[in-house]
Parts: structure tokens; C-alpha cells; sequence
């Protein structure tokens, strides 16, 4: 049997203007994840992620570094079941 879950995620810092969510989207598609990520009004970014555990932890420590450009202050995650929902990830506007 799988070990399947997904996750909530908030980033905080300087995460927007950054390339935050086209890195995130490479790491995801590198993991073979599912979900979308997205740029909120107050300048956070927000993620949504499905896969493997092991994939899903990985993908939660690159949320922690980002790309060269941005300053990751803060992480929130909250871990969710596996729904099978996403099949891709992407970029939400």
C-alpha cells in the first residue's frame, strides 16, 4: 500500500517577485507531485500539494530554501489526507 498525503502550505517572506511559484512548480514536477501554488493579496505564497509522503516532506523542505532570490521567513503547513485529486501541478492566478 502507498504512502499517500497531502499538504496545506503558506510561505512567508519575500516570496513573490522572486520566481517562488515557477520553482516550486520544477520541484513538484521533479517529485511527481500534484497540486498548484499560488500568489496571495497579502504577499505570501500559498501551495497545495498530494503525493507520496517522502516526496511530499522533500517538496516541504524546498519550500523552507526557495529560489536564490527569495527570503523564506516563515513556513506553515498543515498536513491533510491523500484525496487523488491533482493530478498536475500548477500555477494558479
Amino acid at each position: 500500500m502507498s504512502d499517500k498525503i497531502g499538504a496545506h502550505i503558506i510561505i512567508k517572506g519575500i516570496v513573490q517577485g522572486v520566481g517562488f511559484r515557477w520553482f516550486l512548480r520544477g520541484v513538484a514536477q521533479r517529485l511527481g507531485l500534484g497540486g498548484w501554488v499560488r500568489n496571495l493579496p497579502n504577499g505570501d505564497v500559498e501551495a497545495m500539494v498530494e503525493g507520496e509522503r517522502k516526496s511530499v516532506m522533500e517538496f516541504i523542505d524546498w519550500c523552507r530554501v526557495g529560489p536564490p532570490s527569495a527570503r523564506v521567513d516563515d513556513v506553515q503547513v498543515k498536513t491533510l489526507p491523500y484525496t487523488g485529486k491533482y493530478k498536475t501541478f500548477s500555477i494558479t492566478f
